[in-house]
């Protein structure tokens, strides 16, 4: 990349500095400042003025400084060696810094985005010279890990007569291996590309959203499901488990690859993420879940403009390999930090405050990041998907705060997390008063297919039930349940069954940290059908107490740690159980 002097600092504002003298630059151009060589990104122009915002401590920079520009805008690196790596806010890959600067970042650090050193085996398609190349198109693999096969792509800003392609051999991301007649002259291909991280990948069809993320997680798959390609915000104050639930469904969701973002959250956060992903194993492949994730670590003590750039940063990661086919699930935890490094560059910039102080254009770019996501129909033909899971921290826990409004504008799904359940120990606390999906009704017709007629029917009965155990703990409050009528406390009694058997998980059981939408669907069917043989019961003068003192109610409670995902067949015999008991119970009463 050549690099040219484009202007010099005419004063620094924290991580904003204002150049002057400046004739030859362009708007987010990848500009480096000082002798340093600090990494910036044009962000205005003014006549001869440039305001440039450094994704590093500017400490030492002065008046007078030269600023370099590069010519392009600030781009990623998109080729093998992504996977299992982890990341700062720019794709600076922070395991090759360590290892050069020990703990602390040092400035101006130049270090390659991906591996100049690691060679890959290249397998080339079957494609001969004269081949039309499309953008987009696949024109060979490399396996990355056991899992991932990656796709050598044609960049999207490529295209012409294939001139020649290398055989089957080990490359170096450095190494062309092949080469494109274009309308512009003749371009050598590469396993990798850049692309810059503020564009959308380009797509040929966005597709319906009818097939669910499975997450293994029943509060989320039964009642609030969210479909491949679907936005979801997750808000919750200090300490309800935003970050455990993302982590929960980062760990077992049925995406091929996670990108997860820590934006702006604390060091130790990361470092769990660091230190359990390579030693827990993929329920689907028996591997370690570090061969599909790509980690992007931007803490709290990271320059305040690499937070604002890094949730970019992992979306475009994650549509590089939805362009492969694949689908993935972006953890941005969370875009309330990167929300406040906003607010503090457009402080610093002296623009007009909005609401809270954040900026003006805080809902224009909440809705650009999470109109990346979709189900699309990619360039070169394949399907693939980018899913949007973004955590909310709402100071106080208070969502009527901007991110949090402007966020469920542009999300089509909400997992509020309650305090009162997170207290409890109640987990995932999920309040099923609070959150919705509107995905329900794109992939009833999945879960029909795939899990039985009936889902949509029963989650209805469900969360029917729920809101009137709401309606009834009010009354409960005024006069003590021993006012209401068995009938009516039976519907206390089930719901707590529900909220303790069904949406309360333990990530520390090997059994119930993770169900199958199998299991989700069987244990929903036993919950409710003790509802209706009981209603029943009780109609025909069967007492609450002797309902409760069944020893299959405790069965029932205790499933979700003592039958498995392999032994769906064992509810079978649960169910048994309790038509039989509830059989033997009624016929006392006739």
């Amino acid at each position: 990349m050549s690099e040219r002097i484009i202007g010099q600092v005419k004063r620094v504002n924290g991580p904003v500095i204002v150049a002057k003298g400046v004739t030859d630059a362009m708007m987010m151009e990848l500009v480096r400042v000082g002798e340093a060589r600090l990494v910036g990104e044009v962000i205005k122009l003014e006549g001869e003025n440039a305001v440039i915002q450094v994704y590093e401590d500017t400490t030492g920079i002065a008046p007078g400084h030269n600023i370099y520009g590069s010519g392009m805008p600030l781009s990623v690196e998109l080729g093998p060696g992504l996977i299992g790596t982890i990341y700062d806010g720019i794709q600076r890959p922070l395991e090759e810094i360590y290892k050069i600067s020990n703990q602390f970042i040092e400035k101006g650090i130049n270090v390659p985005n991906l591996s100049r050193d690691k060679s890959w085996e290249f397998q080339p398609m079957n494609l001969a010279p004269g081949a039309w190349l499309s953008p987009g198109m696949i024109i060979g693999q490399v396996q990355e890990t056991e899992r991932i096969v990656h796709k050598i792509l044609v960049p999207p800003t490529i295209e012409g007569k294939l001139k020649k392609l290398a055989g089957q051999g080990m490359f170096k991301i450095t190494d062309p291996i092949g080469s494109v007649e274009t309308e512009k002259g003749e371009k050598d291909l590469f396993l990798f590309h850049h692309w810059p991280i503020r564009k959308p990948r380009p797509t040929a069809q966005r597709l319906p959203l009818n097939i669910p993320l499975i997450t293994g997680q029943r509060v989320i798959d039964t009642l609030f499901p969210i479909a491949k390609g679907g936005t979801v915000a997750i808000p919750g104050g200090f300490g309800t488990g935003k970050t455990m639930t993302q982590h929960a469904i980062a760990k077992w969701c049925d995406a091929t690859i996670i990108v997860y973002i820590g934006c702006g959250e604390r060091g130790n956060e990361m470092t769990d993420v660091l230190t359990e992903f390579p030693h827990l194993v993929d329920p689907r492949t028996g591997l370690t879940l570090m061969q599909r994730t790509v980690l992007i670590a931007n803490t709290s003590n990271m320059p305040v403009s690499a937070r604002e750039a890094s949730i970019y940063t992992g979306v475009t990661l994650a549509e590089y390999f939805r362009d492969q086919g694949y689908h993935v699930a972006v953890m941005a935890d969370s875009t309330s930090r990167w929300a406040e490094a906003l607010r503090e560059l457009s402080g610093r910039m002296e623009e007009m405050p909005a609401e809270e102080g954040f900026p003006a254009y805080l809902p224009t770019r909440i809705a650009e990041f999470y109109e990346r996501a979709g189900y699309m129909k990619t360039l070169s033909g394949e399907e693939g998907s980018v899913t949007l899971i973004g955590a909310v921290s709402p100071p106080g826990g208070d969502f009527s705060e901007p991110v949090t409004q402007h966020t469920k504008r542009f999300v089509r799904c909400f997992w509020g997390l309650d305090r009162q359940l997170a207290n409890a120990r109640h987990y995932p606390a999920i309040s099923w008063l609070d959150s919705y999906s509107e995905y329900l009704n794109d992939v009833s017709g999945w879960w029909e297919e795939n899990g039985g007629s009936g889902w949509e029917k029963n989650r209805g009965e469900i969360m029917e039930l729920l809101h009137k155990e709401v309606r009834l703990q009010q009354v409960v409050k005024l006069v003590g349940p021993d006012a209401l009528p068995d009938s009516q406390r039976f519907i206390l009694d089930v719901c707590t069954i529900f909220k303790n058997a069904f949406l309360q998980q333990n990530a520390f059981d090997d059994i119930d940290r993770y169900s199958t939408t199998k299991k989700q669907i069987r244990m929903l069917e036993i919950i409710l059908a003790y509802y209706q043989r009981g209603a029943e019961a009780i109609k025909r003068g069967v007492t609450l107490v002797k309902l409760k003192r069944m020893k299959v109610v405790q069965d029932i409670i205790k499933c979700k740690f003592s039958i498995s995902n392999d032994d769906i067949q064992e509810f079978d015999k649960l169910q048994a159980r309790l038509e039989r008991s509830l059989d033997q119970m009624e016929q006392l009463y006739v």
